[in-house]
């Protein structure tokens, strides 16, 4: 039997094919003067992977709708004219494809934002207008319209956006919803907008056109609805004539991570399947299921019918098509993250990938055979020199690649042992089932030397030797009880109670995290639940419970010399994340640190003009990175050309995306 065939309890066989959902996200093309073609190009190559039902990003029914000025929207046959380029392409591969119909309400960003009630968002800059009975019948005709006009172009169906804290979202929840006329109040009022959008949807278009419904399954902010709620929800827009029911977890300007890495895989799938069991009509599967073995799973069991992958398929877009065949392990899997997609978007910046820069690029970074085969070494097997090295292969080029260390690897090698981020080891995977099958030779385990790498004659070398830790000279900096951060986080040096970490950038964080995470208790869809306050009962409004997080049994503290906040350089969607749980943990965090010295009395420093001593068994030197490229100098000597990508080129603000996105730009240049 096929990996991806299913045979479910009734007899009934089908496949993953079939009933995967490519989730929508807005990738920014949508505003470009040229994003209607890299658009077809980037939903066309996921169609042409093997996904048999994409959702697009959400387009606004109307201008009040747009997230922020200039957003495109659907609202006349010129705008959605472009969008024919993109159902074409599509059904060339056989696919299917939907349009999300997205009203922002009061997450707008522009001045004319317009929401159930004046009630401003948390996460938003302006106050919306509360809508008049007018503009609430006027904004269901808009969605009607819009519609039509996509159904006018090609489009197969529609995805009307009720989660997320979005409009319809906003008209559910008394949190957003303070009306006292027939849109708000009781359930029934409160859920009439979005019954009624259905409603008029669905009488506007074709029988076989697709109403897929965006339900907030658990809202996750206070005031939110309440499982019953929600249940009738999902009853009455299936009864309105919604053909499939795409339940969500949680709100933009929720306090809850529901997406990212350190998000158990499929954690939410258990309330998938309650609300399937309460519905006659089609259930997705969505938040954090990036494996299609997973995705198998959870259908196999009747857990949904359907089953949603969004980032899954920015980091590759041939992931159903290379598990059809049976090579999962070259599957480029999403490790959630969120540096190159949801940090991007929600900076107002195109979306991409960290692990696929390719992607949302398709027309612009072409891997395609060289005209010119090379002969390449590249000097250290970190995340850059491994992009480098496969796509550099994949060209044909004869590369060859060195490390000094037994594995590949160099920096996501530690970012792996931290808990939250054992997903890295994916890439890891991923990377050294592509170094074999586009034939690089490994030179594993061998320091190289400009000697060596000229002797035999290369025609490029690329320095990929990526960074060293920063060195600091305040006294006491040599004491046998300061460590390096490396030395602790592969557990060669163990610390004791008290730990003083000098340094909050990511390295600071990640080890904050790890020493805080030793000996916590329980499994760990229970530690998430119960760090984070979640309710998977469903018993109280949002979803939200009492959070009890386990205490650690170290005393830690974060330190940093600049005054400003700690984090305040972490990732846009994930840096409260690593905030709010160090945090909870008890940890401890001071600015405005000056060092003053370590010896046995502790570490002796100064804040605010106040000196003081933390009693500390060990600090832990977590203090910036500089470029390691000891090679450079003699290979430009000797008129070698040569080349450096990630930390190797430049070490301030280093991250796998741009090691990454340098070293498969680099290899297609070549």
């Amino acid at each position: 039997m096929s990996p991806l065939c299913l045979t479910h309890a009734d007899g009934t066989t089908t496949t993953l094919r079939n009933r995967l959902l490519m989730g929508s996200m807005h990738t920014g093309l949508e505003e470009l003067p040229d994003g209607w073609d890299r658009l077809a190009a980037f939903y066309a190559e996921r169609a042409e992977g093997g996904v048999g039902l994409i959702v697009t990003g959400g387009l606004s029914p109307n201008r009040e709708g747009n997230m922020w000025p200039g957003m495109r929207t659907l609202d006349s046959e010129e705008s959605a004219s472009p969008h024919r380029a993109i159902t074409t392409a599509v059904h060339a591969h056989g696919a299917h494809i939907v349009i999300q119909l997205l009203h922002a309400g009061r997450y707008a960003t522009h001045a004319e934002g317009v929401a159930p009630s004046a009630l401003r968002s948390p996460i938003s800059p302006a106050t919306p207008r509360e809508m008049s009975v007018e503009d609430i019948r006027r904004t269901i005709s808009d969605y009607t319209q819009a519609a039509i006009l996509a159904q006018s172009v090609g489009y197969d169906g529609v995805e009307i956006m009720g989660a997320e804290g979005y409009l319809i979202n906003q008209f559910m929840a008394p949190r957003a919803n303070q009306r006292n006329d027939e849109w708000g109040g009781s359930l029934e009022n409160r859920i009439r907008f979005g019954v009624e959008t259905v409603r008029q949807v669905r009488a506007a278009t074709r029988s076989d056109f697709i109403v897929i419904f965006r339900l907030s399954m658990l809202d996750l902010v206070e005031g939110g609805c309440t499982w019953d709620e929600v249940v009738e929800m999902a009853k009455a827009v299936a009864v309105a004539g919604a053909s499939i029911i795409n339940p969500y977890v949680g709100w933009h300007e929720s306090r809850v991570p529901t997406i990212a890495t350190l998000v158990p895989r499929g954690a939410f799938t258990g309330l998938t399947r309650r609300l399937k069991s309460e519905l006659d009509v089609p259930v997705v599967a969505s938040n954090r299921i990036n494996d299609p073995r997973l995705a198998e799973q959870i259908l196999a069991q009747d857990g949904a019918d359907l089953v949603s992958m969004a980032r899954p398929l920015l980091a590759d877009p041939m992931l159903l098509n290379k598990f059809a065949s049976g090579q999962s392990a070259l599957i480029n899997t999403c490790i959630a993250c969120n540096q190159g997609c949801l940090d991007e978007a929600f900076s107002g910046r195109l979306t991409t990938c960290m692990v696929n820069p390719r992607a949302c690029r398709e027309t612009e970074l072409r891997i395609e055979p060289t005209a010119e085969p090379k002969r390449i070494a590249v000097v250290g097997a970190g995340p850059g020199g491994l992009a480098f090295a496969v796509t550099a292969a994949q060209r044909g080029h004869q590369v060859t690649l060195y490390d000094a260390a037994s594995v590949v690897g160099g920096q996501f090698n530690l970012a792996r042992l931290i808990p939250g981020k054992e997903e890295y080891s994916e890439t890891l995977r991923y990377f050294s089932a592509e170094l074999v099958r586009h034939g690089v030779k490994q030179r594993l385990g061998e320091r190289a030397s400009s000697e060596s790498l000229l002797k035999a004659g290369f025609d490029h070398v690329v320095l990929a030797t990526g960074v060293v830790p920063r060195r600091l000279t305040w006294p006491g900096i040599d004491h046998p009880r300061v460590l390096r951060y490396a030395d602790v986080i592969e557990g060669r040096a163990p610390v004791g109670a008290r730990v003083a970490i000098v340094g909050a950038g990511g390295i600071g964080f990640d080890v904050a995290e790890l020493l805080s995470h030793e000996h916590l208790e329980g499994d760990e869809l229970a530690q998430f639940t119960a760090t984070w306050g979640i309710d998977l009962k469903g018993q109280n409004p949002g979803g939200m419970t009492e959070p009890h997080p386990a205490r650690m049994r170290r005393e830690l503290w974060l330190l940093q010399r600049r005054p400003d906040s700690l984090g305040k350089g972490l990732g846009k969607t994930t840096g409260w994340i690593r905030r709010a749980l160090l945090r909870r943990r008890g940890v401890n965090m001071l600015s405005g640190v000056i060092y003053e010295r370590f010896d046995d009395e502790g570490l002796h420093i100064t804040v605010g003009g106040v000196t003081k001593i933390l009693p500390v068994d060990h600090v832990v030197i977590c203090a910036g990175q500089e470029s390691e490229r000891p090679l450079l100098g003699e290979l430009e000597r000797a008129g070698q050309p040569v080349s450096l990508v990630g930390g190797a080129l430049m070490a301030g603000d280093l991250d796998a995306t741009r090691a990454i996105d340098e070293g498969v730009r680099l290899a297609c240049r070549l």
